[in-house]
């Protein structure tokens, strides 16, 4: 669908569309989209009067869900797989499109003086380890819970791929989804965690954390795809067409997100449909 119908579509939408207040469709929404689906779903009000209830948490978990019925009408996960199996299963009403691929980060409590170099992003890893060895505590290393959190995934191949995911497991601290596993990065007992970087660039972090990119190459592309779920609404339906257009898209990139057709900084290759690694 061209950007041209896009729009034209949205405008039809709104146009039949009444506001609804108490019936406002509820998405489900990856954790890492926590700030800057925030600002997307409130700029959308702003102009098309169309309230929305943002649901955030683990791609899984929404996946299963949805699976077994519950009330969402959008779904933006993190991992591109359980949009495709849910769509595979007669659960959304297409296969959706890819809206933005993640960066993983290495996010830890601001003032510490020790922030990991950019060519060594996991030496906050390899310190915690070394002072649990000589008994200076147990300074905790978090992630989101990689069962059903897909930056969980890509934390753990991170740290497999520099053979630390053994090693680290003591000190492992897992969140029930990237948001929370960010909190817990911040946390006093904590040397750091592997989080999305959008939520390392949310302003409402910014002030109180540092962090240092991790290499793409080091895990899976965290390609995210979005689609709308069998009976969404009207509203659901312009907010979905809203998210395609450059205004949106604009949003995501604030949050550090590469967008579907911009080339990957590091390879110089362009995305457009997805990656099957996801």
């Amino acid at each position: 669908m061209t950007r041209w119908l896009i729009a034209v579509l949205l405008g039809w939408l709104v146009l039949l569309s009444p506001p609804v207040v108490a019936g406002a469709p509820t998405v489900a929404a990856a954790a890492d989209l926590q700030f800057a689906l925030r600002d997307a779903a409130e700029r959308f009000q702003a102009e098309t009067g169309q309230p929305l209830r943002l649901n955030f948490g683990s791609s899984g978990n929404f996946r299963r869900q949805i699976a077994q019925g519950a009330p969402f009408e959008l779904y933006l996960s993190a991992d591109e797989s359980y949009v495709l199996a849910l769509h595979d299963e007669g659960h959304t009403e297409d296969e959706g499109v890819v809206y933005a691929i993640g960066r993983l980060a290495w996010l830890q409590r601001a003032g510490r003086d020790d922030l990991p170099k950019e060519d060594d992003p996991l030496a906050g890893v390899r310190e915690a380890l070394a002072a649990h060895a000589q008994g200076e505590g147990r300074p905790r290393i978090a992630l989101a819970n990689p069962e059903h959190a897909p930056y969980g995934v890509a934390a753990r191949q991170t740290l497999e791929q520099a053979g630390l995911w053994e090693e680290s497991a003591a000190l492992r601290i897992l969140g029930e989804n990237v948001s929370q596993a960010a909190q817990f990065a911040l946390s006093d007992d904590a040397r750091g965690g592997l989080v999305a970087w959008s939520l390392a660039l949310a302003p409402e972090l910014g002030e109180r954390s540092e962090f240092v990119l991790i290499p793409e190459a080091w895990h899976a592309p965290l390609v995210q795809r979005m689609a709308l779920v069998k009976g969404a609404g009207d509203t659901a339906r312009a907010f979905y067409a809203w998210l395609q257009l450059d205004e949106a898209r604009e949003i995501l990139a604030r949050y550090g997100f590469r967008l579907p057709g911009e080339a990957d900084d590091e390879s110089g290759e362009e995305n457009v449909e997805g990656s099957e690694a996801s």
